[in-house]
């Protein structure tokens, strides 16, 4: 098969590190990419993403089998619709199905619909109205944006007076309408399902961190960290979560005409009253891929593709038994303004030791100098026998970069490890 992957993070580089391993992988390409992806796959430059007809093009032209999509955008833009009228087969959802992700309203009315459990919420077109709800609910209480947000659209405001502040700012920002919700008590893990029609299949657990420093301290980021499985997501409540939550969805989306095809991440929060949605995303996560794909253990090119042509239901999932972590290496400021360009020693020498992967995420090359080129740029990724032993190879591999402009948290894993 030959194949497209579309991206340039980390996450894409873990899909491409994973992928590269695939008996059956004819030419293997990647759009943009990076200069890790560029080891293993051949870069295509010149096309942006937002380019559906240009794409499709020169998949036709270069006889690709299989597109798989990386990133959001491009899927709740369309393009898998556009491949689709091409006679392309493509990983990820199309357009009408990737609204669970797109629209943080149209999926919470799919759950109320569909008794899908998750926070009560409120929908306001108008501050005002918003405004008044907020003082009458009290906090703590979440306020969300509408639309892709990149991970943060979200305010978890702790007084009454913040929440205005979060709703003015939605509004501001041109958003056509708010999402209140109730805050939920508990802790929260991501959960991943292949899903084809109405046959869903268990794809891993992860935890992420979200604020930028140890503690949990500082502004929400992408994702500074993450680690497989989830201790906290058991198999009963992952039994329950898959049972309540990811298979109603998946057949209520058939209902509707719109069948979701791709993998769902459905990020959770463990209440006492059980797993309850906070959010789907309809990709990997970023860093959660990063800590999936080495614990994978089966044909990902195949999986893949059984998904993208409806027979998921004759593929068998299997893992590794291991830990995985990743540490997510960035530039100093992320997420605010940050610098570019400073050069990154030392990736060779913590990806020697045993264990360990560094996945890149934003880096460039200038001849054989490595430099930063975005916000994440790296991801330092270890397994072990345990969480721990996991941990430990990866802060020791980060100690090995010689990055002056960048810094990591030093308490991935922490909920786990205690």
């Amino acid at each position: 098969m030959n194949v497209l992957l579309l991206g340039s993070g980390g996450r894409e580089h873990a899909l491409a590190w994973k992928l590269a391993q695939s008996p059956g992988m004819g030419r293997f390409y990647a759009l943009p990419g990076n200069p890790g992806i560029g080891d293993l796959a051949e870069l295509v430059e010149g096309i942006p993403l937002s380019a559906h007809d240009t794409l499709v093009r020169w998949c036709k032209d270069n006889a690709i089998d299989l597109v798989v999509v990386g990133p959001e955008a491009p899927l709740v833009a369309g393009l898998v619709d556009r491949l689709a009228e091409a006679g392309i087969a493509a990983f990820g959802p199309d357009a009408a199905a990737a609204r669970l992700e797109g629209s943080k309203l149209f999926t919470k009315e799919l759950c109320r619909a569909n008794g899908i459990p998750t926070a009560a919420f409120a929908r306001f077109t108008k501050p005002e109205a918003a405004w008044a709800y907020v003082t009458t609910e009290g906090a703590p209480i979440v306020i969300k944006a509408d639309g892709l947000m990149a991970g943060k659209g979200v305010v978890v405001a702790q007084t009454v007076e913040e929440a205005v502040a979060a709703i003015d700012q939605v509004f501001a920002g041109g958003g056509q309408e708010v999402l209140v919700e109730e805050f939920m008590e508990g802790e929260e893990a991501s959960l991943f399902c292949l899903v084809d029609g109405e046959t869903v299949v268990p794809f891993g657990s992860a935890q992420d961190h979200k604020r930028a420093f140890d503690g949990d301290l500082g502004p929400n980021t992408g994702g500074m960290g993450a680690y497989s499985p989830a201790p906290i997501l058991t198999p009963e409540l992952e039994r329950q979560a898959i049972e309540e939550i990811v298979i109603p969805t998946a057949k209520a989306m058939v209902a509707a005409g719109t069948p979701y095809r791709g993998v769902l991440y459905a990020g959770l929060m463990l209440t006492s009253a059980g797993p309850k949605l906070v959010e789907y995303n309809c990709r990997f996560g970023d860093p959660e891929c990063q800590v999936l794909m080495p614990r994978f253990k089966g044909n990902l090119l195949e999986t893949l593709a059984a998904v993208a042509h409806g027979r998921l239901a004759e593929v068998s999932v299997s893992w590794s038994d291991e830990a995985a972590i990743t540490v997510a290496y960035a530039s100093r400021g992320y997420p605010g303004a940050h610098q570019t360009g400073s050069e990154i020693r030392g990736v060779e020498a913590a990806a020697a030791l045993e264990g360990v992967l560094v996945f890149q995420a934003g880096t460039k090359k200038i001849g054989a100098r490595l430099l930063s080129n975005g916000g994440r740029v790296l991801n330092v990724t270890a397994v072990g026998a345990t969480l721990k032993e996991a941990r430990d190879r990866a802060y020791a591999a980060a100690a090995l970069i010689d990055w002056p402009d960048g810094f990591y948290r030093h308490d991935i894993g922490w909920r786990a490890l205690g």
